[in-house]
């Protein structure tokens, strides 16, 4: 399946800039696991499978946490890429990256998923790649959640489910920047290194408010309602005015033109009183420049 034609650049090959690669499912290709699927997207193909243990973790049982746990891992085979990649365990431990992927299959599945319907027992989502040609982490998100659906559905066929617990079906796919010659680290690093002479900086938002980029990491993927709850600037280029540790900052924000994919704002905060300080000790240079040039 694919989406959308786009007519104004294509990809090297062929696809719009729109367009997703084909995406297909072969189900219940492991048959000793409860769920299974493999899935192509484009040349990625991974092996998702479900597999039922009726117990839980002994943390939840210490814990007294009721309903059942759901968790995954993510491997890359080691004829997956063009050069073999060395198995994990060769290494004696498994490489940061996967940690990371295997993580976050987890917790999506977990979004998914209401854990006291689920009942006292635990789901493993393993993702095996088979063939990597980008986007690993994302096809084994959308094809866990297949081989998830088809397990939990057999365990309401063997009447070992009440309910159905699923709380929302759940997908995943990689988007880029199109349009422009554009790094987010360059933009990140071009970002965090201006402060305007002292007086403030600038940071990076999209249009729904979200901040992506900004000196303080403690704000970065905040809505400007979270960092700002009692003034929260508005995305405009007018001038709003905040109060941060004190102080009042004039924010004001220019939209990124060039890129069609994305739909970003810069935003510049600035001191208030510096700024005016700056102003005024300029028009006082301008006066005595006027008076010399008079003279």
């Amino acid at each position: 399946m694919s989406e959308g034609d786009s007519n104004t650049t294509q990809r090297p090959d062929g696809r719009a800039v729109d367009q997703l690669r084909t995406v297909n499912f072969k189900n219940n290709i492991a048959p000793y696991a409860t769920g299974s699927t493999l899935i192509e997207w484009g040349d990625t193909r991974v092996i998702c499978s479900a597999t039922v243990e009726e117990s839980v973790p002994r943390w939840m049982k210490m814990q007294n946490v009721e309903g059942g746990w759901l968790t995954a891992e993510y491997s890359m085979l080691p004829y997956s890429t063009l050069d073999r990649k060395r198995r994990d365990i060769t290494k004696g431990k498994i490489d940061g990256r996967s940690q990371e992927i295997q993580r976050l299959i987890g917790r999506s599945m977990r979004a998914a998923v209401d854990m006291i319907k689920l009942g006292s027992r635990t789901i493993w989502i393993d993702c095996d790649v088979l063939q990597a040609d980008g986007g690993t982490r994302t096809a084994s998100i959308t094809g866990g959640y297949v081989a998830l659906s088809l397990a939990l559905a057999k365990l309401q066929a063997d009447g070992l489910l009440k309910c159905d617990p699923i709380v929302s079906p759940i997908a995943a796919v990689s988007v880029g920047v199109v349009g422009g010659d554009l790094s987010l680290q360059t933009l990140v690093d071009t970002l965090t290194a201006r402060d305007f002479s002292g007086m403030g900086y600038a940071f990076l938002v999209s249009a729904d408010g979200k901040i992506l980029v900004h000196p303080d990491k403690a704000l970065v993927m905040k809505s400007l309602k979270e960092a700002y709850p009692q003034e929260t600037p508005r995305i405009s280029s007018d001038f709003s005015e905040i109060t941060v540790d004190g102080k009042t900052r004039i924010v004001s924000f220019t939209p990124i033109k060039g890129l069609p994919s994305v739909n970003w704002y810069i935003g510049l905060s600035v001191d208030k009183d510096k700024a005016f300080s700056m102003l005024s000790e300029f028009r006082t240079s301008a006066v005595i420049a006027t008076v010399i040039a008079v003279v």
